[in-house]
């Protein structure tokens, strides 16, 4: 191993090993975030799958409103799965908005009263029409308190930033299109939104634009990641549905972090079936197989 190699290594090695010492529930954390971004990929594979087999042709009713920017589309043709947790589950409602002529010190002091960090903004007939968020007012206030100009080669993101600044409402500052789900999208769908524009919260609109709520990234969090009690209560099913009573009284059922462990005598075949049950149950990580054969 030359020079070269060995820094290589070295480097390598370094970014393996955590900057700073973990808490003592980091590692819980860890498993947790892990399993939401497998929660994520999952939604985003048969997204993906669903979509290139349902694809939009754009045709619509009369009167039916194209889907927002970032909406899932929904497809008919596709049933989901029973218990499956949709948005309108975990939404908040009734949700806080702001109308296109509201001036921006009003959108500031409603921001901080109620704790967010960005607002819908709905027209007349509250259909979004966009967010205004705090980086939005911020832009403006810098913009005020500095005289700040683009040069007249400045970069186009800039320049685009400086147009905004000088408005006064928030039909001037806010971002449009917003990006909004429907009631009825799955929480995996719509975390895998959230992760991909890395939005904190989204508002939920009906067929017709109109808001209906706000979700909340953390709620998504919580709806996809159950605890290791709710797993329990699967596997305890499960294995109700595998043991006869007099079977089922000799096994003990333990989580922790995911990780299921089987302990007790069941006959051959009934162990496998439900070993194979309880390795097909959502959030688990791992099945340990403890149990002996009668």
């Amino acid at each position: 191993m030359n020079a070269h190699d060995d820094f290589r290594a070295e480097a390598d090695a370094r970014q393996g090993v955590p900057a700073r010492a973990w808490s003592p529930g980091e590692t819980a954390r860890q498993d947790m975030l892990l399993r939401y971004l497998g929660a994520v990929a999952s939604a985003a594979a048969r997204h993906s799958g669903s979509t290139a087999e349902q694809p939009d042709t754009g045709e619509r009713a009369p009167g039916e409103r194209a889907p927002s920017a970032g909406t899932p589309a929904r497809r008919p043709g596709l049933p989901q799965e029973p218990g499956t947790p949709l948005v309108r589950d975990v939404m908040d409602v009734p949700a806080t908005s702001v109308g296109e002529d509201l001036a921006y010190r009003d959108i500031a002091r409603l921001l901080a009263r109620e704790q967010v960090g960005a607002l819908p903004v709905v027209d007349s007939e509250d259909h979004v029409v966009g967010v205004v968020s705090e980086s939005d007012l911020l832009a403006k206030v810098a913009f005020e308190a500095s005289g700040h100009r683009p040069g007249h080669i400045g970069r186009l993101r800039e320049r685009r930033m400086h147009g905004k600044a000088r408005g006064e409402t928030a039909a001037d500052l806010m971002t449009s299109p917003a990006i909004t789900v429907l009631p009825g999208t799955t929480v995996a769908e719509s975390a895998w939104l959230a992760a991909l524009s890395r939005l904190k919260r989204m508002p939920v609109t009906d067929r017709d634009g109109r808001l209906v709520g706000v979700v909340r990234r953390d709620a998504l969090l919580e709806a996809l990641i159950r605890d290791d009690a709710g797993i329990r209560v699967e596997v305890q099913a499960a294995l109700e549905a595998c043991c006869p009573p007099a079977d089922r009284e000799g096994v003990a059922v333990t989580v922790h972090d995911g990780i299921v462990e089987l302990t007790g005598r069941l006959t051959p075949a009934t162990m496998a079936r439900l070993v194979a049950e309880v390795e097909g149950i959502a959030d688990v990580v791992e099945v340990k197989n403890l149990l002996t054969a009668d």
